[in-house]
């Protein structure tokens, strides 16, 4: 037993050393990072604007501040990752909460700044009300992208509940939503007050 003890302590004191050791390497965009170790991590719960590495055309409203503010943030900093249910993406990118030493995690400051929106990904859902309730302060502040008023308004949009997308009408993915997960509402801003992220096929 007291074998088993040591053992169990060592363990733990090689845990923590390495995560001590762990830090930024580099800052792709606004959500995702690579690490000392070698690793790509993508934060969890969130979704920055996107950056187009070809040119700018491309590239989504806010998308280069988001990047520079999670590079102030995060660049060649220690950091702590913390994991939920599922612990990589189809990638293969580590999907993760990522804390500073001060016990800061980015993926909320990064909601709260307005340079990131919530995205729920069923089962990891740990922190989703912490960080909804950062993007509920950022709209009603209407900082970074809610300043910006939202594009391509329908009559009503559809929801659904069991995965957090919401949809247009139009939508062959919206369309299929069975009833008992269908939620309507009567503009974007009420999906996103509500958690919804947006289908990424029809675009709202």
């Amino acid at each position: 037993m007291k074998r088993k003890r040591v053992a169990l302590l060592f363990f733990i004191a090689v845990l923590t050393l390495s995560a001590a050791k762990l830090h930024v390497k580099k800052v792709y965009d606004g959500d995702t990072v690579l690490l000392s170790t070698g690793e790509q991590v993508r934060y969890l719960a969130v979704d920055a604007p996107e950056i187009d590495h070809q040119g700018d055309k491309g590239s989504e409203f806010l998308s280069r501040e988001a990047r520079e503010l999670n590079g102030r943030l995060v660049q060649g900093k220690p950091v702590r990752l913390e994991f939920d249910q599922e612990r990589k993406d189809h990638h293969g990118r580590l999907l993760a909460y990522v804390f500073l030493q001060n016990g800061d995690m980015i993926n909320q400051v990064l909601v709260r700044k307005g340079l990131a929106r919530v995205l729920p990904t069923p089962p990891n859902l740990k922190y989703f009300s912490l960080v909804l309730d950062a993007q509920r302060q950022a709209m009603t502040e209407r900082v970074g992208i809610w300043q910006k008023e939202l594009e391509k308004p329908e009559a009503y949009y559809i929801g659904n509940s069991d995965s957090y997308r919401f949809h247009r009408p139009s939508c062959p993915l919206g369309k299929t939503v069975s009833g008992r997960h269908r939620v309507r509402f009567e503009n974007g801003y009420k999906a996103y007050w509500e958690g919804f992220s947006p289908c990424r096929q029809c675009k709202p």
